[in-house]
């Protein structure tokens, strides 16, 4: 199971946390394994069933306003029981005073304390997102990630076939590079994955009897993308004469990325096809499904409405694709 330790949680500033240490420094190696945070409302209540110690705990205004209420006996043994649970580290919103036996016994147990001046809500809302990024399956794949008309299309093919020479192609067309040769790939939700490139090498692609080129340097900023979301992936292929290729479009493939099923187009390659035109109207097709129209169903229906027409009549398709 994918995991954080806390110190990564103290350290983080991209997000804007604003967390500040109180007490249980020596917890900070204690993971964090789960996206979702947990309020200590029911807690604080004496109930502390279903609390699960790996989730970032938070008490809030309404927690602590509640807290005070209680007797001074009942505070105490309150604090007892939540410290000796063995949580991964527990926040104060709102900048709130925190009680001085709750310190004490949180850097006895060894429960890292922290306090934000953030609200309860900006705050759940952004250390969710700084943990569904960290916590997330990641995995890396051989291709080319692009950008185009704002679909992110994932273009495989074994070494040599002119993947990057493709990419190259639809870069100087207008569309975006997100990574070339090795893609970062994150599941971000249960139906969702994003790629980007990897540092080192992001923003670079390697064209064959040129060398390593840099985008960014040579294009602009317009040119590029950090991450994108993948929705349709394109496996280049060497043409096989002896085997038949769909056609119509009726064929429907599928493409497995930590679980989660994306559209798949595989596409004949030779001299004569021009590739960067057949795959802006493969996404071209793929935003017209989208919107509830498919051209191969389309034709069908039309077909079927010429036969009913003739009378049942069997009408033939001839052609070769060449």
């Amino acid at each position: 199971m994918n995991h954080l330790v806390v110190q990564e949680l103290e350290q983080s500033q991209e997000h804007r946390l604003e967390l500040t240490l109180l007490a249980g420094r020596k917890g900070l190696k204690k993971r964090i394994t789960h996206s979702q945070v947990q309020k200590m409302g029911l807690a604080l209540t004496g109930f502390t069933k279903f609390v699960n110690p790996e989730r970032l705990q938070i008490i809030g205004n309404t927690e602590m306003a509640y807290f005070n209420t209680l007797t001074p006996e009942m505070q105490e043994k309150v604090i007892h029981q939540i410290c000796n649970l063995p949580l991964s580290c527990l926040v104060i919103t709102r900048g709130l005073e925190v009680p001085e036996l709750l310190l004490r016994d949180a850097d006895e147990k060894e429960i890292p304390v922290f306090r934000t001046n953030l609200r309860s809500f900006d705050f759940i809302e952004k250390v969710t997102k700084y943990l569904e990024e960290k916590l997330a399956s990641t995995s890396s794949l051989h291709g080319v990630l692009m950008d185009i008309f704002g679909v992110g299309v994932l273009i495989l093919g074994k070494s040599g076939i002119g993947k990057s020479e493709c990419a190259l192609d639809l870069i100087l067309r207008g569309h975006r590079l997100v990574a070339d040769d090795m893609v970062h790939v994150q599941k971000r939700s249960p139906s969702s994955v994003f790629g980007s490139g990897f540092e080192v090498i992001q923003h670079h692609m390697e064209i064959r009897g040129l060398g390593i080129i840099n985008i960014r340097s040579l294009f602009g900023v317009e040119a590029i993308r950090e991450r994108k979301k993948v929705e349709l992936v394109l496996e280049l292929m060497e043409w096989d004469t002896h085997r038949d290729y769909d056609r119509l479009g009726f064929e429907e493939e599928k493409f497995s990325i930590l679980g989660v099923d994306l559209p798949m187009l595989r596409i004949p390659v030779t001299p004569a096809r021009n590739l960067t035109t057949i795959i802006e109207v493969a996404v071209r097709n793929h935003l017209l499904k989208g919107m509830g129209y498919d051209s191969a169903l389309e034709f069908e229906k039309k077909l079927l409405r010429k036969m009913e027409e003739r009378g049942g009549d069997t009408l033939e398709i001839e052609g070769e694709v060449e």
